[in-house]
């Protein structure tokens, strides 16, 4: 039997705009997913998902051939996407699926699905260390986007994240702000599809010449603040910043003008999980409005 681990991630910055090479800071966490591969002598490959509460809320089996057919599923659209994914394997790495050989993949997740934390990126890493090929490649072929989540999913630590002519460049850095204690993560009690928000975004960007200096400025701010006034105010530099790129108000704007930190939404605008500053007693302001899912930083970032 092998294990697989990749962990969950955040983005703190440049959101959007890492699609086109802005420098972005994000953050792996403690939540992620893990992938275990047994063999057998069925040449199929029985796959079951089961979610943070220990249920098995997706199962398939495949038949290993050269269209990876789907043989029974409890849920056909996820297991159409899922041959999508284990047919880009097999392209990546021909000698994957052997003949007379077959798999029982068992994927766990440690955090609610509609978090948003990378359901999807931990899947890809986990099946590019188990296929051994390489997890940027996979996702490109697959469900696409930037990348950055994919780096989270490999990393222990913080990084700077980069597109640079296309290719992924990563710097390991140290996110631990001596103001932890008054960050916190809460959950929109929605999930915003990124594959949505980046079509919206690339709509509106298309036939604008991007300069990202500023805002690549204002990611080495964020990372290098030693003071939380100071970080709130480049917070909403970097609100303000993206709602002019995406025409899109603000949270805080649209949602709670009332509030008296500050608040930054975090990857794709709409739902997930939004930073807001203040201490515990502050975050009753948002459990009063109906957003009970409140994440201390110390108890998210890894």
């Amino acid at each position: 039997m092998q294990t697989f681990y990749s962990h969950g991630k955040l983005l703190i910055s440049a959101e959007y705009a890492v699609l086109d090479g802005a420098l972005a800071l994000a953050l792996p966490t403690k939540f992620g997913q893990s992938l275990k591969v047994e063999t057998s002598s069925k040449n199929t490959i029985h796959w079951k998902s089961i979610s943070n509460e220990e249920v098995v809320w997706f199962e398939a089996e495949f038949l290993i051939d050269t269209a990876l057919n789907i043989s029974t599923s409890n849920t056909s659209d996820i297991a159409v996407r899922l041959v999508q994914v284990l047919k880009a394997l097999q392209q990546l790495n021909p000698t994957l699926f052997k003949a007379q050989q077959g798999y029982a993949l068992t994927s766990t997740l440690e955090f609610p699905e509609n978090w948003g934390l990378g359901s999807s990126s931990t899947l890809i890493n986990n099946l590019a260390q188990w296929a051994k090929v390489d997890a940027f490649e996979l996702l490109a072929l697959t469900f696409g986007g930037s990348g950055f989540d994919v780096a989270c999913a490999q990393y222990n630590k913080g990084i700077l994240y980069q597109l640079q002519r296309g290719k992924p460049t990563i710097q390991p850095v140290e996110f631990s702000p001596s103001f932890s204690e008054s960050l916190f993560f809460v959950h929109r009690n929605q999930k915003q599809n990124s594959r949505e928000g980046i079509a919206a975004y690339k709509t509106l960007t298309t036939d604008k010449s991007l300069d990202f200096s500023a805002l690549n400025s204002l990611t080495l701010d964020l990372l290098n603040c030693s003071d939380l006034k100071t970080f709130e105010l480049l917070v909403e530099q970097h609100e303000t910043y993206i709602s002019t790129l995406i025409q899109q108000p603000p949270l805080k704007e649209a949602l709670f003008s009332d509030y008296k930190r500050a608040i930054k939404s975090l990857g794709a605008w709409g739902g997930d999980f939004f930073l807001a500053t203040g201490n515990a007693n502050d975050m009753n302001y948002f459990k009063s409005k109906g957003y009970t899912t409140v994440v201390p930083f110390l108890d998210m970032i890894l």
